[in-house]
Parts: C-alpha cells; structure tokens; sequence
C-alpha cells in the first residue's frame, strides 16, 4: 500500500512541475485585406462628395494577429476616411464567428484618409442596427478574410517596441486670430479660434500643441524575419492626390517605404506593416506661420512626408529589444454620452436656409450645408452609446477611440497611462465626429459646430477617465 501511495505521489508531482514548466510562446500572423471599391465609388472627406474617376493606389484593411497561449487579439488598420460603427460590429460578427476572436479582443480603425469611399452609410448619422449600403457589407467581408488569413499565417514569433519622433510634419491647424478677423461660423455665432486660416499677418498664435511621437510595435518571427510593424503617428493627412482619386494617402506609402527599408519585401509569407492614425483631430501638415510652397506634383508631399516617418521609424526599430513571450489583454465598454442636438431656433434657421442654393459659385455653401446636418440630427436620441476599447501587449497600451480626437486628450493618455509606451488609435469602432476638449469647446471653430461634433462637452473627459481605468485594470 505504501509503494503504490508514494507511486500516486510522485506522478502527482511530475505532473505540476510539467505543467508549471511547460514553455510559454508568441504566435503572431499579419495579412493585408484588399478594401478598394469600383471607379465611380463615392469619395468622401469634403462637404460636396463626388465619384471616384480614377484608382491611383489600392486601399487595404491590414490586419495582424497576437497569440501567446492565455489571449488571442487582433488589430486592424484600414484605408479609409472613417466607417459606421454598424459596419465595425458587422466585422466584429463575422470575425468571431469564423475565428473565434471576440469582440474586446478585436480592434478595427480608419486611418482618416480624405480620399476613400464612404463607410458610413448614406446617413452618417444613423444608429440603426444593419443600416448599411453594399460597401460597407463589402468593406466588413474584407476585414474578417484579412484577420482570418492572419491566423492562417500563424507562427511562432517576437515581439518589441519603439518610440521615434519626426516633429516636422505636425502643426496644430486650429488658430487664434487678431479681434474681428475670423468671420460668423454657419450658426451665426462667433468663434475664438479658426481652423485651416490660411497664412497672414491677423494671425496670433496656435491655439494648441502637437505630438510628434511615432509609436512603434515590431513581429519578428524568432528567427530574425520581419513579420509586421504597427505604427502611430498624429497627422491628420496629407490631401495633395489628384482629383477624382481613390488613394491610401501617406499611410500606405509608409507601409510600402518601410517594408524596403526593413528588405521585407517578396516575402512569405508576406510582411504587413500598418500605420494607424493617433489623435491628430486638431492636427495638420502645414505650417501657417509661414506662406505656403507647394511641394511640386501631386503626390509629392505625400511622399516626403511618408519618407521621414518611415526613416525616423527604421532607425528606432534597430535599437528593439524583443521578446518570445508577452502578456497580451483587452477590454472593450460603451459609455453613455449626451448627444447635441439642434435647439428649436437651430432648426427654425436651417428650415430657412436649406431653401438657398447649396452651392455658390460651385463651392458648398456652409451655412446650407450645417443647416442640412442640423436638421438630420433633429430626430437623435438624447444618448450615445460609445465604443471604446484598451490593449496590452507587453508593456504597451493602446486605446481605441471613435472620434477625430483632439492631440490634447492623446498627450493626457500617453502621460497617464500605465504603459510606455500609450498611444490612441482614433476613428476606432465607429465614427462619432470630431471630440475636442472641453476647452476647445468653449473657443468654437469648425470642429466644435453642430454637425461636425455630436457629442456632450465633457465627451473627452469621461472617455480618458474610462480608458485610463481599463488600462490599470490590466497592469
């Protein structure tokens, strides 16, 4: 009896020290999806869309995917101005289903190109479940084929991350301006501050700062292989295609640049590197304390500006320290917001002015164009439910959030967090407008009208609290 109970024994102990030994691993796959609609597709990013006549570069949702035995996430990025947060939930849907990935474990963003066609629906506005035209049921297909071919391409990996800088390129575009230069916003009320003033002597000073942080995350396979690179950095765009162009902008020929730099290319399976937009809502590429100098044809700022990124990115990502196994985490919530809506005098006005010629000399008509917007959100509810997501890999957070975020919120995360490095992917989950802090709110201009902002005042606050605290549960 003793001998069989001291046999029980040991194979009991040979048992938890297998199980307290049994090596940890990082699987990660990375897979580009191809999202590029039809010539003639409608191009968003301006008050008068118009159709596509020619595809210059291909839009794509590039996706990767991190695995390290415990959780399994996935990450999109893709080309496009924004998407309706019904179409976010469509992939989300489709992801799970056919991967197994849940939702909290999926995040999916816009990289805010000016130059893509529309995601959100004829009604940018709508909240109803399903509301969705055949690009938006295409563009949700795509991305659950990009993240299954992701897992597809599951391999045993490492993982690292950077921080670089190109100070260059960012300048905050919102202005303070000599008194009585900035005219009546389309409400008729005056605001403090103009956005995009152009260069002049009435100008004063920015009305805010700048982030020129690039955040890097680098899969190597263990071997040393370039897998992907998820990058972050806060510009708005770049614009500067021809017309009628469908075009990834900047972000692609980032991806592009440095996949050479890195020698990545031809390779299989074939490497992904992913650019998301930070929080840049209030952040531009050009200087206006400065008279403005084309950069020669079209395209050609784009180029430069994805060069410098992409250089500054390379030399960072030499100096990474990788790791065979990191703890990976997510948490995705809702939180409730108060949703602006036109007041009766509001709409009393825009019943008047959308009586008026839309365009002027060929040129959109603002006060006619947010007397349109007013009038569509006459009919919201009082409450938004708001998608917001955080992620862990390793020692980096990363906060998904469905608005233009403004760079002053960006900062305050980075700053609070308790990752190093933090960083935001806005347009993520949904697209809610533009979310400036409550500052910015008291000093009006473009990004603080009905129409172009549809959420509460402390919108920001309460989505940093919630963020910040999803972050700490996680540590």
């Amino acid at each position: 009896m003793k001998t069989i109970i001291r046999f029980f024994l040991l194979l009991t102990s040979v048992t938890v020290f297998s199980a307290e030994t049994k090596p940890r691993r990082l699987l990660a796959g990375a897979a580009t999806s191809n999202i590029t609609p039809e010539i003639g597709a409608i191009i968003v990013g301006g008050f008068d869309p118009f159709p596509a006549t020619h595809i210059h570069d291909e839009l794509h949702a590039r996706c990767l995917v991190l695995d390290n035995g415990e959780k399994r996430i996935a990450i999109v990025v893709c080309d496009s101005l924004g998407a309706s947060r019904q179409m976010f939930d469509e992939a989300a849907r489709l992801v799970q289903a056919e991967t197994g990935i849940p939702r909290e474990c999926l995040m999916m963003s816009a990289t805010h190109t000016h130059s893509a066609a529309r995601a959100f629906g004829v009604n940018g506005y709508s909240t109803k479940p399903g509301d969705m035209e055949p690009y938006q049921h295409f563009m949700a297909r795509r991305i659950a084929d990009g993240v299954k071919r992701a897992v597809n391409n599951l391999t045993p990996a490492r993982v690292g991350w950077a921080v670089a800088s190109e100070p260059n390129h960012v300048f905050n575009r919102r202005w303070f301006k000599k008194d009585g230069t900035i005219p009546p916003n389309p409400f008729g009320g005056q605001d403090r501050v103009k956005m995009n003033p152009g260069y002049s002597a009435d100008l004063v000073q920015p009305a805010g700062p700048t982030d020129p942080e690039v955040c890097l995350v680098s899969v190597q396979s263990l071997g040393g292989k370039p897998l992907a690179v998820l990058g972050n950095y806060s510009l708005h765009y770049v614009g500067d295609v021809g017309n009628g162009h469908i075009s990834a902008d900047y972000f692609a020929v980032f991806c592009d640049r440095l996949q050479q730099l890195l020698g990545a290319e031809r390779q299989d399976p074939a490497f992904v590197a992913m650019l998301s937009n930070g929080t840049s809502g209030n952040i531009n590429n050009v200087d206006f304390s400065k008279p403005y100098l084309a950069a020669g044809p079209k395209y050609s700022r784009i180029r430069k500006v994805a060069e410098d990124v992409a250089q500054v990115s390379f030399a960072a990502l030499k100096g990474i320290t990788y790791h065979d196994w990191v703890p990976l985490d997510a948490r995705f919530r809702e939180v409730k917001l108060g949703a602006r809506r036109p007041t009766p005098e509001v709409v009393t006005r825009a019943l008047e002015l959308v009586k008026k010629p839309r365009l002027v000399n060929g040129k959109p008509d603002l006060e006619v164009a947010y007397a349109e917007r007013a009038l569509r959100l006459v009919d919201a509810g009082p409450v938004l439910d708001i998608p917001i997501q955080a992620l862990r890999i390793g020692e980096v957070g990363i906060a998904g959030i469905p608005c233009e975020t403004f760079v002053e919120t960006g900062l305050e995360l980075k700053a609070k967090s308790p990752f190093r490095p933090s960083f935001t992917h806005s347009i993520a989950n949904g697209y809610y407008g533009y979310m400036p802090t409550p500052e910015h709110h008291q000093l009006g201009g473009y990004e603080t009208w009905l129409g172009t902002n549809r959420l509460e005042a402390q919108a920001s606050v309460k989505i940093t609290e919630a963020l910040l605290a999803m972050w700490q549960e996680m540590r």
